[in-house]
C-alpha cells in the first residue's frame, strides 16, 4: 500500500513538472507607439496644445501691441503717467507668464493622465491576451531596458497583440 501511495505521489509530482510554461514577450514602446489609442490621445493632445497656444499667442501679441503703442506715445507723457502705463504693461506681463505657467502644467496633467490610462488599457488587453492564449509569463521589455535580454523571435507576440489591441480599439467619441 506504502508502495502504491508513492508511486502516486511521484506520478503526480512528475506530471506536474512535465506542464510546459509558457513565455512571451512584447516590445512595450511598439505597442505605444503603433496603438491605435496612443495615436488618437496625441492627436488630441495636438489639438488642445495648439489651441491654448493661440490663446497664449493672442495675449501675447495684444501685449506687445500695448507696449508699441506705449513706447511710440511714451515721449509725452508726465513722468507719472509713463510709471502708471509701465507698471500696468508689467502686471500684464505677468499675467501672460503665469497664464503660460499654467497651461504648460495642464498641457503636462493631461499628458500624464493619457499615458496612464493608455497604460493601463495595454496591461489590461495583455493580460486578457494572454489568459486566452494560454500564456504563463508575458514579459515586457523596451530598447532601453532590457527586461529581456533574449528572446526567441517566435517568443516575441509583439505583432499579434498589436494587431488584436487595435481591431479591439473603439474610437472615443
Amino acid at each position: 500500500m506504502k508502495k502504491i501511495l508513492t508511486l502516486l505521489v511521484l506520478v503526480v509530482v512528475f506530471s506536474s513538472c512535465t506542464k510546459e510554461t509558457k513565455i512571451a514577450y512584447v516590445d512595450v514602446e511598439e505597442l505605444m507607439k503603433e496603438y491605435k489609442g496612443t495615436k488618437e490621445a496625441e492627436a488630441t493632445m495636438k489639438v488642445t496644445s495648439e489651441k491654448l497656444q493661440k490663446e497664449l499667442d493672442s495675449l501675447i501679441s495684444g501685449w506687445q501691441n500695448k507696449a508699441r503703442i506705449y513706447q511710440e506715445n511714451s515721449k509725452g507723457l508726465s513722468a507719472k503717467v509713463r510709471a502708471e502705463k509701465e507698471q500696468l504693461l508689467m502686471q500684464q506681463q505677468q499675467q501672460i507668464n503665469q497664464r503660460q505657467q499654467t497651461v504648460q502644467q495642464q498641457v503636462q496633467t493631461e499628458g500624464q493622465k493619457s499615458l496612464e490610462t493608455l497604460s493601463k488599457e495595454i496591461n489590461d488587453f495583455v493580460k486578457n491576451y494572454a489568459k486566452e492564449k494560454g500564456y504563463n509569463f508575458v514579459l515586457g521589455t523596451t530598447a532601453s531596458n532590457g527586461t529581456v535580454m533574449y528572446g526567441e523571435e517566435k517568443a516575441d507576440i509583439t505583432d499579434d497583440v498589436l494587431v488584436q489591441l487595435n481591431k479591439s480599439f473603439k474610437t472615443k467619441e
